[in-house]
């Protein structure tokens, strides 16, 4: 379900995924939705990732290049970074002056045990919290937040039913109280 959302967000700013891109892990997004990529990156943070173009922490500044990415495609990724705040810090610092950031964190959603085994699941955040978060770093002005869900597609998430096992139609309702999947595009 959450995959359905983030690939509806990317798809809308797909015009952004371009120049130098970063994705954490891989570059399937960038692959997918980018239009006029001149180098691909990828971000780990451990060195037995053989995707990984770029050995880094995103609450670590220093293993990080300055300056020098386009786009950072960063879906799903501070909610398992206890220093979350610190995090955007970086990848700020990542984005050179003009660059995007195109980043998603989960509202409602179950424990990722994959995650939680190796690095942690921390946090969910809402609209509000992430507006509060981002513009500690970027500027009010440089900030778009968006959301995805409504009850239906919450509880059905929930269940383990699949966005394909539901109408686009009714995932496309939008309900603040029901906050799956939280957006961001932030410029540098």
């Amino acid at each position: 379900m959450d995959r359905y959302y983030i690939e509806t967000f990317l798809a809308k700013n797909r015009n952004l995924i371009k120049g130098t891109v970063l994705e954490i892990a891989e570059s399937s997004y960038s692959k997918r939705f980018g239009t006029g990529i001149t180098k691909y990156e990828v971000l780990h943070v451990t060195e037995d990732n053989p995707n990984a173009t770029i050995i880094g922490d995103l609450t670590d500044f220093e293993t990080l290049p300055k300056d020098q990415i386009d786009c950072f495609i960063c879906t799903q990724t501070f909610n398992f970074i206890y220093d979350f705040q610190d995090a955007i810090k970086g990848a700020y610092h990542l984005l050179k002056p003009g660059g995007y950031l195109l980043a998603t964190v989960s509202g409602i959603s179950q424990i990722s045990a994959y995650d939680m085994e190796r690095w942690g699941d921390f946090w969910r955040f809402t609209t509000l919290s992430t507006q509060k978060a981002f513009g500690q770093v970027f500027t009010p002005e440089q900030i778009e937040v968006d959301f995805f869900g409504n009850c239906l597609a919450a509880t059905s998430f929930l269940r383990g039913v699949t966005a394909e096992e539901v109408s686009k139609e009714k995932l496309e309702v939008k309900d603040k109280d029901y906050q799956i999947v939280i957006t961001v595009v932030a410029r540098k």
